[in-house]
């Protein structure tokens, strides 16, 4: 399986591996390790380049797979050899824009399980604005001007964000790690990663982050939404 670099450092901008396979008719590789982010869990797949000797590769997305990361590479020119050094290059700007992003979803989950004890019902995220839905009854502009003053406080607190990864085991012993309404990992999963924003939130999750809250910046509920009798959606953007 490819080592995935992100787990550890999400400021990892570029990196070294070794080609392990690479499938011709998928115009993909794999590597024996990689930073670039495949998507899952509401976020969205990194992007970069590839090089290899010289040669330059664009990346048309990573995909997870069951051998490992499969880079999916722009066609044009012949793949990277098994064996064969390459260098992965992500495209900082915008992986920097989504680790902000991914940890102001988790401060809008943090505050609204603290204050209200709502659960997650989906979410999805681009490079600064995202939308998450929780188990609320009703939603007013009133509330939604309570949750952005919450929000923001817990930005200017900058508090600590950290990623450990523990046995499965003794992951689920931790009370509400998992806050989205049904569990979605994996019963083949021994190992699971979690991020905590110190003091405030602690979930499951195998995302990109920034390491402290300050770095979000002024966070804006821009509009929220009814998807259902107890189920309403909350709007997010940040500034550049």
């Amino acid at each position: 399986m490819t080592e995935l670099l992100y787990h550890s450092d999400s400021y990892l901008k570029e990196f070294e591996a070794t080609v392990v396979k690479n499938d011709r008719e998928l115009n993909a590789v794999i590597f024996d390790r990689t930073a670039f982010y495949p998507g899952g869990g509401g976020q969205v797949p990194d992007s970069g380049f590839i090089r290899s000797g010289d040669l330059i590769y664009n990346l048309v997305r990573a995909k997870h797979a069951l051998e490992g990361i499969q880079h999916f590479l722009q066609p044009g020119q012949p793949l990277p050899t098994e064996g064969s050094h390459v260098t992965g290059v992500i495209d900082w700007d915008r992986r920097y824009q989504i680790m902000r992003t991914h940890t102001a979803m988790h401060i809008l989950c943090g505050v609204i399980f603290r204050d209200f004890g709502a659960h997650v019902t989906g979410g999805d995220m681009e490079p600064l604005k995202g939308r998450m839905d929780f188990e609320f009854e009703s939603m007013s502009g009133e509330l939604v001007g309570v949750i952005n003053a919450a929000i923001n406080k817990e930005v200017q607190a900058a508090r600590e964000v950290c990623t450990k990864i523990l046995p499965r085991e003794e992951a689920f012993k931790i009370p509400d790690l998992i806050r989205t309404k049904i569990n979605l990992l994996p019963e083949g999963i021994t190992e699971i990663r979690t991020v905590e924003i110190v003091g405030l939130d602690l979930q499951a999750d195998g995302g990109t982050h920034v390491k402290n809250t300050s770095e979000v910046g002024v966070m804006h509920v821009t509009d929220y939404k009814s998807k259902g009798k107890i189920n309403k959606r909350i709007y997010v953007e940040l500034d550049q």
